[in-house]
């Protein structure tokens, strides 16, 4: 009776915490602050649960622009340089998507600029290819190298170049 109770008890803690992890994934995308402080009061580990694609909470927030769940989570330490299983980082997601603010916050937070996926593209890649002038210019301020190349043997102003970006690639081959 007593390993029966014991089993009913882990059974019910899994479900509990597979629930919650699911319910901070959804909020991240949407945006739920409240949700997610209730979350983080519960189970502060929370912030830096994956989900079955690799991502974490603070991925999600960023790719989805929810600044204010991007800036929270930073706040309690989430996992800044955090990979999905493609190796794709919150500041590539924003790099893809363009919203320069949390690409800001996450650099200021120590996000690593020249880490790069597993098709070795980097944050500076995806700005570049993706027309995305004011990140790409505050990734070189913050050390991101132009001269990484992904899988391809591309470099940020190959992609840039194969964009027709005429201003990033203006960037790229000013800055030093």
């Amino acid at each position: 009776m007593k390993n029966i109770l014991l089993l009913l008890l882990l059974f019910l803690f899994t479900c509990t915490t597979l629930t919650q992890a699911q319910t901070i994934f959804d909020a991240s995308r949407e945006g739920n602050l409240a949700q997610i402080e209730t979350l983080y009061l519960t189970n502060n580990n929370i912030i830096n649960t994956t989900d079955s694609k690799g991502f974490t909470p603070l991925i999600l927030a960023a790719y989805n622009n929810q600044p204010e769940v991007v800036a929270y989570l930073l706040k309690k330490k989430a996992n800044v340089d955090a990979q999905d299983l493609s190796g794709n980082t919150a500041l590539m997601g924003v790099c893809f998507k363009g919203n320069f603010e949390i690409s800001k916050m996450l650099i200021d937070n120590k996000a690593n600029v020249n880490l790069p996926n597993y098709n070795n593209a980097t944050a500076l890649i995806y700005a570049s290819t993706f027309g995305h002038l004011d990140i790409a210019t505050y990734l070189l301020q913050n050390d991101a190298d132009k001269n990484i190349k992904d899988s391809r043997g591309n470099t940020a102003l190959k992609h840039a170049e194969m964009q027709g970006n005429t201003d990033i690639i203006t960037l790229l081959k000013a800055s030093k």
